[in-house]
């Protein structure tokens, strides 16, 4: 058996690396059906079914994202999210009930789950990679409890103190707290992000804002002046247009600044992050075409009153994963699993109940 192992290791050793892209074959029509299913039996069986909704999801969307015509699995099963989720419910319903009764109780419930939240940040990454294979090769999370209350209590507390000033040091830190405790087939991520990209998409990010804010500003300050010099009687007409031009431009200065630090921290990461002797990854978000994704998805989903959220779904993994490459080398062909499933999915879920997102795009 030792000898065969050896024997396929130094065949593939032999093999040359490969460029290949991320492949997503999802149908908005085809996961609306899944979707209206699972909202619907959700509701009439008082969000029961929402344990079988989320497998079926994942499954869905892990299933139709393939590398090299090999598909990624979910492996999870509905009743472990939905044990962990009743467990998850009644410390949530205790939690609320006590703080209720007690407000000095309620500042020291909140000051305990600050503490208990790293924890769940852990179970959820842990459980979530566990519970995902390619190649029937699981992923799985080493990090623990302190390095998570550091990452993510210390330093955004930190961050505040600096006036946000350390905030992308901080979220840098983060990214590579993740990414550096994930491996596959037993080999560790390396990581080698810098902080400079961090501070240089923040700052882009930034002038974004406040170019849009001044130019929106400019042009409604002038408009108020003109109509009011013409017509008074149109000044107020003029100010309550400029006020919905100002709020629809706030909303589109952060949505642009969100694409625009999303593009390029997802490109840098990508660029600086490897499995080493099995892939290297390549990202090509652009912010125009991620800008107007997300732009026409939410216009969608707001005008069909939600009904177009698995259409809008569909649309962005199939973007990411178009944008998505990877140069696969030759001993990935000769990984075999690791990981054994662990008996929990508590973590997952409570995670997800107070709504602890750890995930990166």
């Amino acid at each position: 058996m030792e000898n065969s192992v050896s024997n396929d290791a130094a065949s593939a050793e032999n093999k040359p690396q490969r460029a290949s892209k991320v492949v997503f074959s999802g149908q908005g029509g085809e996961f609306f059906g899944i979707w209206i299913v699972n909202l619907l039996l959700s509701i009439v069986t008082l969000g029961i079914y929402s344990a079988w909704a989320t497998v079926r999801t994942r499954q869905y969307f892990y299933g139709h994202t393939q590398i090299e015509k090999q598909p990624f699995r979910y492996l999870a099963s509905p009743m472990q999210i939905l044990k962990g989720r009743i467990i998850a419910i009644i410390i949530f319903a205790l939690f609320f009930t006590i703080s209720y009764l007690s407000p000095v109780m309620a500042v020291v419930l909140a000051i305990l789950f600050m503490f208990v939240s790293p924890w769940l940040v852990v179970q959820s990454l842990k459980f979530n990679l566990r519970m995902t294979s390619y190649r029937n090769v699981r992923f799985a999370f080493h990090g623990d409890y302190l390095g998570a209350f550091k990452y993510f209590i210390l330093l955004p507390i930190l961050s505040v103190f600096t006036l946000y000033l350390a905030l992308p040091w901080a979220l840098k830190k983060i990214d590579h707290y993740i990414c550096s405790n994930t491996s596959f087939g037993g080999k560790k991520m390396q990581v080698t992000t810098d902080t400079s990209s961090y501070y240089i998409a923040a700052l882009v990010a930034a002038a974004a804002v406040f170019g849009v804010m001044t130019v929106i500003a400019i042009i409604g300050v002038v408009l108020v002046g003109v109509m009011a010099a013409t017509d008074s009687g149109n000044a107020s007409a003029a100010a309550l247009m400029t006020s919905v031009a100002v709020f629809v431009a706030y909303f589109f200065a952060f949505t642009l600044s969100g694409a625009i630090y999303h593009c390029m921290i997802r490109n840098h990461l990508f660029e600086r992050t490897e499995l080493p002797g099995i892939a290297k990854f390549k990202s090509k978000m652009e912010v125009l075409p991620f800008l107007m994704l997300t732009l026409t998805n939410l216009v969608a989903i707001v005008l069909t009153l939600g009904l177009a959220y698995p259409w809008a779904k569909v649309r962005k993994a199939r973007y990411l994963a178009s944008v998505t490459s990877l140069i696969i080398y030759p001993q990935i062909d000769t990984l075999v699993d690791e990981q054994q499933s662990e008996n929990s999915a508590f973590g997952e879920e409570a995670a997800g109940l107070f709504d602890v997102d750890v995930s990166i795009a």
